[in-house]
């Protein structure tokens, strides 16, 4: 089982995104867990460690994905990105940069210092397997590949956000049209 700081990190990362991180607060993570305030307190004492607490293990798991797949193929690599992302769809979420990027700019330094951060990491490593499968003939694109994953990154983050208005299959046609532009999922 879980530990209650385990706990309060996997319902505050759940609260960013459905709701976004303004839109919650330590009453809506103690009355759920059936805790003090006092506890959530005592494991982040403000509500910037929480939210640094929940993008670090969004980073670590980032990171653990992308190595277990780093010995396959760009193509399976990229289909490792689209299945993140597909996950959260089914879960009828939205990824932490596409939920914290609206209120960058109301968020603490500390905060915005972590979500640049994240969000390098994954363009940065978006870029090397789109450049590294194009020099393998995986992928077919113009441009400069960091261009190219700043493009696949935005679409997959309006894919979660549209497909809550727009219904389920949209994010479907999305991520399709973003395989098939790439030359990629043949």
């Amino acid at each position: 089982m879980q530990d209650t700081k385990e706990r309060i990190v996997s319902l505050a990362d759940q609260l960013i995104k459905t709701r976004g991180y303004n839109a919650f607060s330590y009453k809506d993570i103690s009355d759920p867990l059936e805790i003090k305030n006092a506890a959530i307190h005592y494991h982040f004492p403000t509500k910037t460690d929480l939210g640094m607490a929940v993008l670090d293990l969004e980073l670590q798991h980032f990171m653990a994905g992308t190595a277990k797949v780093a010995a396959q193929p760009e193509d399976k690599q990229l289909k490792f990105l689209f299945d993140t992302f597909g996950k959260k769809h089914k879960e009828g979420l939205v990824c932490l940069m596409g939920s914290l990027s609206p209120d960058y700019d109301t968020l603490p330094s500390p905060l915005q210092e972590k979500i640049t951060d994240l969000s390098g990491a994954i363009l940065k490593w978006t870029s090397g397997c789109l450049e590294k499968g194009r020099e393998k003939g995986l992928f077919r694109f113009e441009g400069e590949a960091y261009d190219r994953a700043l493009l696949v990154i935005t679409n997959l983050l309006a894919s979660l956000l549209l497909s809550r208005v727009m219904g389920n299959k949209v994010f479907g046609r999305i991520t399709g049209q973003l395989l098939r532009d790439l030359g990629a999922g043949k």
